[in-house]
């Protein structure tokens, strides 16, 4: 009779620990697709020609692309002006950025972007051609960041001026998408949700 009673009770212990299980289970793949989506709208900005045109390789050439410059999805063109950031990766050994690029914008459409500090990302922020998974695990690692954590890079989106620029990139360009907020926000909840990655 105890034998009995015992494995009755083993077993509705089993089920509840089973449902229990999927239960968290099933919050845990709702949880990670929460976050995964939560990175991909951080992905669709980092991955945008305002942001890629300038985080470019160690031929420091700045690139133009998207619909603005005629240009289909994943194409690019280098700097009309066949500009190179040089190893400062802002121009000063052969023609500044800041010969161009203003402190604002040109009101003319296509005429020079400005923002403040004007320059390319430096090299190991490189993010031109990243696929999804590679920029995840890319800003997660402090030395291919300039050595900002996500709570620093989600600071830098909200406050750089020249990160700032991407939404407001004057007459004749596409802005980023969402809004810095919104990516913040993004960054932040995915941060948050132990930032994970896509395969």
């Amino acid at each position: 009779m105890n034998r009995r009673m015992w494995g009755a009770g083993a077993a509705a212990a089993v089920l509840a620990l089973s449902a229990s299980l999927v239960e968290t289970r099933a919050q845990t793949v709702q949880g990670s697709d929460a976050a995964l989506s939560d990175w991909g709208k951080v992905y669709e900005v980092l991955s945008h020609p305002r942001c890629v045109n300038c985080h470019v390789p160690a031929d420091n050439r700045p690139r133009w692309s998207g619909p603005s410059y005629r240009l289909a999805e994943g194409e690019w063109a280098f700097h009309g002006m066949n500009i190179s950031g040089g190893a400062e990766r802002d121009g000063r050994n052969s023609i500044a950025c800041s010969a161009c690029h203003a402190q604002t914008n040109s009101e003319l459409p296509h005429g020079p972007p400005g923002a403040p500090h004007w320059a390319l990302a430096p090299v190991e922020m490189t993010w031109l051609g990243k696929s999804s998974a590679a920029l995840c695990a890319q800003i997660k690692d402090p030395a291919q960041t300039g050595g900002r954590d996500l709570a620093a890079i989600a600071d830098h989106i909200g406050h750089d001026a020249l990160v700032l620029w991407g939404w407001d990139p004057g007459p004749g360009r596409a802005p980023a998408p969402f809004s810095a907020e919104e990516t913040v926000s993004a960054l932040i909840a995915w941060s948050d949700a132990g930032a994970p990655c896509p395969d």
